[in-house]
């Protein structure tokens, strides 16, 4: 009985110091290896940088590395008196306008049509990617890559959604739009 007890305790006191390795494996498995030509690797999972980044990241999941790659997601009309916001889609055509407005404002005159909308020539060609939609008022839209629709009615066509006028009611926006025809559209970051 006795040889039993030793012998249990010796496998007991070797398999013990090993067990605590087994953690210290899994640790030392996280380490980088090196490569055929004895050069660390590395990889995401054991990067101090990638932690930090991660961090920085989710502090503020808008914010990017490089600022220019950072979508501008309002640009500004102004109809007469009124400077009204527009939240924008994220697509080439609205990344390709914020570029045009970068090297200054945009001036266009917008005429009625089928009084719904009011349509005028951006004097610039966009990319556009057209999909069947039905409109409503407050609606921002690009149609055939260079036209300008800002709607106060509803329609159903294939177009491509530039953004959506904020701050105003439908009824407001109506007001705005149908006030004069045609009406001088100004586009501006600010």
């Amino acid at each position: 009985m006795k040889r039993f007890f030793m012998g249990f305790l010796a496998i007991f006191l070797l398999a013990f110091p090993l067990s605590a390795c087994g953690g210290r494996t899994d640790e030392l498995s996280k380490q980088p290896a090196p490569d055929k030509n004895g050069i660390e690797q590395t990889t995401p999972e054991n990067t101090d940088n990638n932690n930090e980044k991660d961090e920085q990241t989710s502090e503020n999941p808008n914010e990017t590395e490089n600022e220019e790659e950072q979508f501008m997601d309002t640009i500004y009309l102004t109809i007469g008196t009124h400077k009204i916001p527009v939240k924008l889609e994220e697509n080439a055509a609205t990344k390709a306008l914020v570029e045009l407005l970068k090297e200054g404002d945009i001036t266009y005159t917008a005429h009625d049509y089928g009084d719904f909308e009011k349509v005028g020539d951006l004097g610039h060609t966009l990319p556009h990617s057209d999909k069947q939609m039905t409109t409503e008022t407050g609606d921002v839209i690009l149609y055939l890559g260079n036209q300008i629709v800002l709607f106060y009615g509803s329609n159903s066509w294939s177009y491509t959604k530039l953004g959506k006028m904020q701050g105003f009611s439908a009824a407001e926006l109506y007001a705005i739009l149908t006030e004069s025809n045609p009406i001088s559209v100004k586009i501006s970051l600010q």
